[in-house]
């Protein structure tokens, strides 16, 4: 506490260039007309507080506890870094803390099930055969069955990644074609695509995958940006639906990106170590738009299944993703890198992963081994408050959701073979 004042320091974390900082925060300050002002609260824009002054000067008792404040501070910026009070100066970056908490740990490093992972990225036309061979080896500690590379690019570069990957290991690897939609405007574009997207799945493709660009930063021939429901993409979407494949899409990224940078925002350490994921309203659209064009997307071609990527960015509001996955049945979601939103409401999630269980697919975003472990440990124990794998996605702990095991199944890789025909059903149960 600091002195005379109740409120906690707060800590300094170096801003990136227009950012707002975590300020050391509960100081007397020195003011030219008013001599000591009772400290301000809050957090420090450009190094200014955003709090109101105290109003008038303060009483000869709390001038004299400024005094002795100030002198403590100033001792401790002297102090050698050894000192136990130069621990206080630790930002936030720095504090970890060690956990304290004595309960049951059950870590899981290998799944219950054999599962498909929906969501993963590889380079495949230039992993060498030892790459290739290395990962097959780390899926089966895992007891991954299949990895679906939604990189998979489209004609050359995606037949030589299928040679790559698939001919070495067939059945282990699954390819989504991607589209680039550069063009759009030119007249026939969408049948155009469509037609390189029926070539593509000829070739071994088995899906379609949408990055995030579509609906922010793509542009049509006049340099306007392409909305995701944009009509003249719907060639694209018809023809997923009728070669009975599913299109996996990423559309805008967490709203707390659009949010002021501040310290309500709770992803405020992410942005402020990745401040290139800030978008500022006058240069994206709003993440209320974005991920409204996805779902009318998904209205406007019912014979088409979509796989919105993230939990559609809608894992902190489950009751909003329920009722959507009611009102559209051709909408499903992947788990990519969003475990930490079930992590932490382990009782309603666990209702909801069993009420919705049929229409969420098992996936993980960029490969790391180990990190398939945290996925494990939520979905398979009832372990109470561990740790996450990334310390700015989210700086809280997960609990173990303790799913049944016929949900399990179904996230696992139920779902995952109902909606891709060219899943090899004999690497899984029953």
């Amino acid at each position: 506490m600091s002195p005379g004042t109740g409120t906690r320091p707060r800590l300094r974390l170096a801003p990136h260039a227009g950012a707002p900082a975590l300020a050391l925060a509960g100081t007397p300050r020195p003011n030219a007309t008013r001599g000591f002002t009772a400290p301000r609260s809050g957090v420090a824009r450009a190094g200014r507080a955003t709090a109101p002054d105290a109003r008038g000067p303060l009483p000869a008792a709390l001038f004299a506890a400024a005094l002795l404040a100030v002198a403590g501070l100033a001792t401790l910026a002297a102090l050698p870094a050894t000192s136990p009070l130069a621990a206080q100066e630790v930002t936030v970056v720095e504090y970890e803390p060690r956990n304290t908490l004595v309960v049951p740990e059950n870590p899981v490093t290998r799944a219950r099930f054999p599962f498909v992972d929906i969501h993963g990225h590889q380079r495949a036309t230039r992993m060498s055969a030892a790459d290739v061979d290395r990962l097959v080896a780390e899926m089966d500690e895992l007891n991954m069955a299949v990895m679906v590379n939604l990189s998979g690019g489209s004609g050359i570069s995606l037949a030589d990644g299928l040679a790559n990957m698939v001919g070495r290991h067939p059945s282990r690897f699954v390819f989504f074609a991607n589209i680039n939609f550069f063009g759009v405007g030119e007249p026939g574009w969408g049948e155009a695509a469509a037609a390189q997207l029926e070539e593509d799945v000829r070739n071994g493709a088995a899906g379609l995958k949408i990055f995030k660009g579509l609906g922010m930063s793509d542009r049509d021939t006049d340099g306007n940006r392409i909305p995701v429901d944009d009509p003249r993409l719907a060639p694209v979407w018809d023809k997923a639906g009728e070669l009975g494949i599913p299109v996996l899409i990423h559309s805008a990224d967490p709203a707390e990106f659009w949010q002021p940078h501040d310290r309500f925002n709770e992803r405020w350490l992410e942005l402020q170590l990745r401040p290139r994921r800030i978008r500022p309203p006058d240069r994206f659209p709003s993440f209320e738009q974005i991920i409204g064009e996805q779902h009318n997307l998904f209205r406007n071609h019912p014979n088409t299944n979509f796989i919105a990527a993230h939990l559609g960015w809608l894992g902190h509001d489950l009751g909003r993703l329920g009722q959507l996955l009611d009102e559209i049945p051709n909408m499903y979601v992947g788990l990519g890198a969003v475990i930490y939103e079930l992590g932490r409401q382990p009782r309603f999630a666990r209702q909801w992963l069993t009420e919705y269980g049929d229409r969420v697919l098992m996936g993980k975003d960029s490969y790391n081994q180990e990190e398939f472990h945290t996925y494990f440990r939520v979905f398979e124990t009832a372990d109470d408050y561990f740790d996450y794998y990334r310390n700015y996605h989210a700086f809280w702990q997960m609990y173990g959701l303790d799913l049944p095991d016929e949900v399990l199944r179904k996230i696992y890789y139920e779902n995952a073979l109902k909606l891709v025909p060219a899943i090899d059903r004999s690497l899984f149960p029953g």
